[in-house]
């Protein structure tokens, strides 16, 4: 998927392919998704899992999976951040089936740019980083904020307001701001942090970092996305490489910079309140946030089979784990779902026929036992349903 925060390296170079049109390179999507699944590779030819899920449900999926599910519920994705995505928030499975019953009712198009749900289904996510990866998650404690409307010059009169009211009528006061005000208030900011950012008085600590690097390399400032308050309202999260954080209906949230696998619902529902040219719709997404403040819940893995951790997913509809071998250390499994595997270092061989390179992704069925030797160090990610 090409959207334009992605970078240009990691994933040309994960899959092994040229990007000679210098094409920004955002996601790879392995799954069903209707509108990119993937191609199994079979004796016949390439094959879509979409169609393959459609004509074989039981062999493809497993009974239970397909009786509760309906088609595979996860989306797999490998994804490059290079700049700042939407502010957005996702919608409970209970809450998406009324905007999309609402929508269809009201005739709008599925593909109708001002469309917000597209599906009757909820989006949680778990994103393992593989590299330095930079987000916004959850709010902040209120301590924070209130010492951050103190210490910021033009935030200053927001003060008496958040002592007053809380964090939701704060946040709902500057996201419903006319452009003119936001404009008067965020232009002598936006110069600050530009100028102190060059002076490297900043670090990515520091919200101020962010706003500066969204204004780099333009000539001028223009109107000023209403999305920069949430930089420093969100908490700031660093995940270094192998640690995940889950992100489920309500939480507000932003990737910011670096790489990462994700693992999601199969739905494209987002609801977004800036810093994107797609469309904003900040009354509902008022309505689906979570306006409390939280500590991020930053997971390291817990230890499962030899060589793999998994990360603690509180859904039915996904589960993750990151498997590491060596010379030494082998895995052997059986399928109980549709699995993908996805090398992201190094190479193996899967029952001592099938050779997997970097970046190379093999579906397993369900039912199939498999076992996977590496000659040297090899990282892998496997995505699957857990137990129904």
């Amino acid at each position: 998927m090409h959207y334009a925060w992605g970078g240009y390296e990691f994933i040309p170079s994960l899959l092994g392919i040229s990007n000679t049109e210098h094409k920004p390179f955002a996601e790879y999507w392995m799954g069903a998704h209707p509108l990119a699944p993937s191609e199994l590779v079979t004796h016949d030819g390439p094959v879509s899992l979409y169609t393959a899920i459609q004509e074989q449900p039981g062999k493809l999926l497993s009974e239970k999976v397909y009786n509760e599910f309906g088609g595979l519920p996860y989306l797999f994705k490998v994804q490059d951040v290079k700049d700042i995505l939407s502010i957005q928030v996702h919608p409970s499975k209970e809450e998406a089936e009324k905007g999309f019953d609402r929508e269809e009712a009201a005739g709008i198009p599925l593909n109708a740019p001002h469309r917000n749900y597209k599906d009757r289904n909820h989006k949680p996510e778990m994103l393992v980083a593989l590299s330095e990866f930079w987000l916004l998650h959850g709010f902040r404690q209120k301590a924070e904020i209130e010492k951050t409307l103190e210490e910021v010059p033009e935030f200053n009169i927001f003060l008496p307001y958040f002592k007053r009211d809380g964090l939701k009528a704060l946040f709902q006061f500057v996201m419903e701001m006319e452009q003119p005000e936001i404009n008067a208030l965020l232009t002598n900011l936006i110069k600050r942090n530009i100028r102190r950012k060059n002076d490297n008085e900043l670090t990515r600590e520091m919200p101020g970092w962010w706003v500066a690097k969204i204004f780099e390399g333009k000539e001028e400032i223009g109107d000023i996305d209403r999305a920069i308050f949430s930089i420093y309202f969100f908490n700031i999260v660093n995940l270094h490489p192998g640690e995940a954080l889950f992100q489920g209906a309500g939480m507000p949230h932003a990737y910011m910079e670096g790489q990462c696998v994700e693992l999601m619902a199969n739905s494209d529902n987002v609801l977004r309140a800036g810093l994107t040219p797609k469309h904003i719709d900040v009354p509902e997404l008022m309505k689906h946030t979570i306006f409390e403040s939280i500590v991020p819940n930053v997971m390291k893995g817990s230890p499962l089979l030899t060589g793999e951790k998994s990360y603690n997913c509180p859904v039915d509809d996904f589960g993750i784990t990151k498997i590491e071998l060596t010379s030494s250390i082998s895995y052997t499994a059986t399928a109980s779902s549709l699995e993908i595997l996805i090398v992201t270092e190094g190479g193996a061989v899967v029952n001592n026929v099938l050779a997997l390179k970097k970046g190379e992704a093999i579906a397993v069925l369900p039912g199939e036992s498999y076992q996977i030797h590496a000659s040297g160090n090899c990282v892998l990610f496997r995505a699957f349903v857990p137990a129904v």
